[in-house]
């Protein structure tokens, strides 16, 4: 069994309090030994997750992946002991010897849970409002997958438990918004309603009726008493058969069962204490060593560990039972392989951009890519933050998702751009899909946590930017980035693209579709550029990250290194500087991530050995470390302003000339030393 069991009374004797006690005791014991955790919400929710676990949850514990599972999602990820005791006593991937290392090294139970890291977490969770606004998208994603596959291969829920503080993260009102107008009927929220946050009750800082604004929203909505299991029961029962998302509002006491900890901020975020956790132990009846759970009790979870193996079962026959068509789909579905269909559009597509070599806005190009392969991947799922005619994320043939008609292959998530990357991670994480969508490159700080989190847990999702720099113009600098690129490139894991034109676009959306395991930004231009590729064959050439357009006869005395509109800056640059007999070499540089995969012996053919010029209409960030600490910069060192972009170009000194200037300082200063 894997867990300290101790020897009394038969299965049939075994209670809901037993059951619940056994979580919290778990709980309470693995902080203890760690001296770290929050025994608050694990002590306050274990009788609502026994009751959703023992009667409701759809798994199977030796299988956490099975396809239609119901998906749990833990928001309030501070009390991920909650999460932990339940895996181990249903039999899943967690071990005693986890449970006891709570918060330690290599163990499978961190601090907050981790997808990946820990078989049975459905996503990772801790920022606030990240489980609630993920779980949207996992929603979706069964409606969406139920609308293509049928009830017989897709029919589950998507639960979470979720705390004050997720509801008071402003990504919650776009997650909820979102999420009501769908009517996505197969999302259940069961809210901590404990009336205490980290500072004490919550009425310092909030009068929310949250039943009401959940109401508002669309949800049904209702109120419990978190202790009483039947009244839970009844409660989760009813609401799976509501047509839209659920709110029950469990009304719970923190860090139950401490005499003088319960209700009160002191159970949150530390650990009971040796006599505090005695106390409990006397007041809940829990008349037990630490780690020891009656054999009773412990068989009784594995049982329920195991429940959901005849649903499965037959879920595999129903599978079985499927057209060869159907299960092909189903597959093709799960994997998100890209078929060979793929392959031949966009090669078709490479060619004309080859061949035509249009000056576009990639964000044009980007267009154009969509509609050449979007009808062959079935799993790509388009969107955009009520900017699709900006982004121009929507492909020919895609068609809207809407509530009650999720055939479709489009999300229109309006202004939202914070829960649009949420649920763009549930969709990845559910399976099945593979999510884009856009906004302008300055708003994404808005999506910046969610993108984040998408890196940490290896998603493929694809954030399309665009307006990526000053050359939008007339708007002005509130939507002009400058330092995003820079703050978007620091995030591990992410890879950052700039293309330059319209081939380097086709291969940026090839590179980001071809990751499996990161996510993507690809940053845009609204204005038109040149396309300087003529290469119809060959290999992708943004998969590297950087790489040499123009190579000067007999070696270089300078290069010129650049991305996106400022390519073809350093091209006229170096033709200038040509006039003057100066060798300049021109290298494009759309993702420094992947350039920095690269081998020593590439980097360094790349880059050479003479002075080095960087361009981009942007903050220098990281930009030295490319073209060393002598080298020159041509870029921004301030905000934007209102004008039209050539306007914009000239002022802040970012034109060929300057490029031109700066490489001969580069060049005086290297012949000096």
């Amino acid at each position: 069994m894997n867990i300290s069991v101790h020897a009394e009374a038969d299965l049939t004797a075994v209670t809901h309090n037993d059951l619940a006690n056994a979580v919290r005791f778990l709980a309470v014991d693995a902080i203890e030994t760690s001296q770290s955790g929050h025994p608050g919400l694990p002590m306050g929710m274990a009788d609502v997750a026994t009751v959703l676990f023992s009667r409701f949850l759809k798994f199977d514990s030796a299988h956490p992946n099975w396809p239609d599972r119901d998906r749990f999602v833990l928001s309030a990820g501070h009390g991920s002991m909650l999460l932990y005791a339940l895996l181990h006593l249903t039999g899943g991937a967690v071990s005693l010897d986890d449970i006891k290392a709570f918060r330690q090294w290599g163990s499978k139970t961190p601090g907050h849970p981790e997808y990946g890291h820990t078989p049975g977490v459905e996503t990772t969770t801790g920022p606030l409002g990240q489980g609630i606004a993920t779980a949207v998208g996992m929603a979706l994603a069964e409606r969406m997958a139920n609308a293509r596959h049928g009830d017989g291969l897709v029919d589950h829920f998507t639960y979470v438990i979720a705390g004050d503080g997720c509801l008071m993260e402003g990504i919650s009102q776009e997650a909820i918004s979102l999420a009501g107008h769908l009517k996505l009927g197969r999302l259940i929220v069961l809210f901590d309603d404990n009336g205490i946050s980290i500072d004490g009750p919550t009425s310092l800082a909030t009068s929310d009726d949250q039943l009401a604004r959940f109401a508002a929203s669309g949800w049904s909505v209702r109120r419990v008493d978190g202790h009483d299991p039947e009244a839970v029961a009844q409660a989760i029962a009813e609401e799976r058969e509501t047509a839209n998302p659920s709110l029950i509002a469990c009304r719970t006491i923190i860090g139950y069962g401490a005499p003088d900890r319960q209700g009160t901020e002191k159970a949150h975020g530390a650990p009971l204490g040796t006599e505090q956790t005695a106390a409990a132990r006397r007041t809940l009846g829990w008349d037990y060593q630490p780690f020891v759970v009656p054999i009773p009790v412990a068989k009784a979870w594995r049982m329920i560990g195991q429940r959901g193996q005849v649903e499965r079962l037959a879920w595999l026959d129903r599978y079985e039972g499927a057209t060869p068509e159907q299960r092909d789909l189903f597959v093709e579905g799960k994997a998100v392989a890209l078929p060979n269909a793929y392959a031949q559009a966009s090669a078709k597509l490479r060619e004309r951009f080859a061949g035509e070599r249009p000056k576009l806005a990639t964000r044009q190009a980007s267009q154009q890519v969509l509609d050449a392969i979007a009808g062959t991947i079935p799993g790509l799922i388009g969107g955009s933050a009520d900017l699709t005619h900006s982004n121009l994320t929507h492909a020919k043939a895609q068609v809207p998702v809407k509530s009650g008609a999720f055939a479709g292959d489009y999300i229109h998530y309006g202004i939202r751009e914070h829960g649009m990357a949420a649920a763009m991670n549930g969709l990845a994480l559910h399976g099945g899909f593979i999510p884009y969508g856009g906004t302008f490159l300055a708003f994404s700080d808005y999506s910046r946590p969610a993108i984040r989190l998408a890196a940490l847990m290896r998603l493929r999702v694809i954030h399309v930017m665009t307006h990526d720099s000053i050359g939008l113009g007339e708007d002005g600098p509130t939507h002009q980035p400058v330092e995003h690129l820079a703050a978007l490139r620091v995030i591990p894991n992410l890879l950052v693209f700039r293309p330059a034109d319209a081939v380097e676009t086709l291969e940026a959306w090839d590179c980001a579709l071809e990751e499996e395991d990161r996510p993507s930004v690809l940053c845009l231009s609204r204005q038109a550029l040149p396309t300087f590729r003529s290469d119809v064959r060959g290999r992708n050439r943004v998969a590297r990250g950087a790489y040499l357009i123009v190579s000067p006869d007999g070696g270089r005395d300078v290069t010129l290194m650049a991305t996106g509109s400022e390519v073809s800056i350093a091209l006229e640059a170096a033709r200038l500087l040509a006039t003057e007999h100066v060798r300049a070499a021109v290298v494009s540089a759309p993702c420094f991530a992947l350039f920095e995969e690269q081998p020593d012996d590439y980097r360094a053919a790349v880059l050479g050995t003479a002075p080095r010029v960087g361009v981009e209409a942007a903050v220098a960030g990281d930009w030295h470390r490319w073209i060393g600490s002598d080298g020159e910069f041509v870029g921004m060192r301030g905000f934007g302003a209102s004008a039209p972009a050539p306007v914009l170009y000239r002022e802040f000194g970012i034109t060929p000339q300057s490029v031109a200037e700066a490489a001969r300082r580069a060049i005086a200063r290297a012949r000096k030393q």
